[in-house]
């Protein structure tokens, strides 16, 4: 009995001594964790005290002053013919004549074409010789009408059969001055594509007609700028190979705002009695807006392009600070800031791209 008390007393001082060593390395490993933790909080923390030599970014700025501006913008845009028309037959034949010189001056209501009619007129003269003897029945019908010898149903019909060829008559006269394709309007005709004995339809081109004495300025303007445009307003204009300046009045503006550009349409109307202007041609725009008082200029190689815009850096108390801007004109060296920027405000001109929002920075102001 007393070999198996001691026994059983054994087993317990073992298990016992088994859960004291494991709890002792459980606790070991946490306080070796707990102190590895510590011990890499405070050497971070001494790091972020410890004073870098590192230099301060030395940048170019300039200090904003207004200044008035005689704002314009530079656009581009397309000249058009004031009128112009493809030349097409309204009837089906052949082609009896021509009348015209190729890249000639052509008269309005002048014959350019005929086509062959022949078939045309023998159907005038049979519908001539019906219409008059149904006016002539319908005219023998109201003397017997007015005796009471017919009755008015008989009457009607009469007048019915007159007025019908009277129509058939007129339709068929339609038809042979369609036969005659004249010009229009007054203008310069182009190359024909037709030739005397061609068989030309509807869709047959004859030839090009353009009215170029003055000419359309089609061009798109930034919505910012729509409240700033009126009908009669004045622009300059240059074309490709010639130094000339023309000049054109606004007489159309488009009543809303494409969605897809964001833009306004305009179109402008200009002289051209020397037909220095070619319909097709691209035109630089120089378009005057109000003058502003207080613009504010900076330049060109201030400002760094963002996805949604653009953005530049100014100094405040020696630190580097970002700004988002938009902006308007465009100089040779310089762009116009229409908003973000105010007068007086220190604007980084150089070493804007190894900057960053809040770096301290040494700064040289320029003139």
């Amino acid at each position: 009995m007393a070999h198996r008390l001691e026994h059983t007393f054994a087993n317990q001082f073992t298990m016992r001594l088994k859960h004291l060593i494991i709890s002792l390395l459980v606790l070991g490993l946490i306080s070796l964790i707990t102190y590895r933790v510590i011990n890499n909080l405070e050497s971070n923390s001494a790091t972020e005290k410890v004073p870098t030599n590192r230099p301060l970014a030395s940048v170019s700025a300039i200090i904003t002053k207004p200044r008035t501006f005689a704002n314009q913008l530079s656009l581009s845009g397309s000249i058009e013919a004031n009128e112009q028309v493809e030349l097409r037959s309204e009837v089906s034949g052949v082609v009896q004549a021509i009348s015209f010189r190729e890249g000639s001056l052509v008269s309005k209501g002048q014959v350019l074409v005929k086509v062959n009619d022949i078939e045309l007129k023998a159907q005038l003269i049979q519908a001539k010789t019906r219409e008059n003897l149904a006016k002539e029945n319908e005219r023998r019908a109201q003397l017997l009408l007015q005796k009471e010898a017919i009755s008015q149903e008989e009457y009607d019909m009469a007048l019915a059969d007159y007025k019908s060829a009277q129509a058939q008559t007129q339709l068929i006269q339609a038809q042979i001055s369609k036969t005659q394709i004249v010009a229009p309007f007054s203008g310069k005709i182009g190359l024909r594509s037709i030739s005397v004995g061609a068989y030309i339809t509807p869709a047959t081109l004859i030839a090009k007609l353009v009215n170029s004495k003055q000419v359309k300025l089609t061009f798109s303007i930034p919505e910012k700028y729509a409240n700033q445009m009126k009908v009669d307003a004045d622009l300059k204009f240059t074309i490709a190979g010639s130094s000339e300046i023309f000049s054109a009045s606004v007489y159309a503006i488009e009543p809303e705002i494409a969605a897809a550009t964001r833009t306004l349409q305009l179109r402008a109307l200009a002289q051209n009695l020397e037909g220095k202007l070619i319909p097709g041609t691209f035109a630089n725009i120089s378009l005057e807006l109000e003058d502003l008082n207080d613009a504010i200029f900076i330049p060109t190689e201030a400002i760094i392009p963002i996805q949604n815009g653009k953005k530049i850096f100014i100094v405040e108390n020696n630190i580097a600070k970002e700004l988002v801007i938009e902006t308007g004109t465009r100089t040779d060296a310089e762009i116009l800031v229409t908003s973000g920027l105010k007068p007086g405000d220190t604007v980084i001109t150089s070493g804007m791209m190894s900057l960053k929002d809040g770096m301290p920075v040494k700064v040289s102001i320029t003139n």
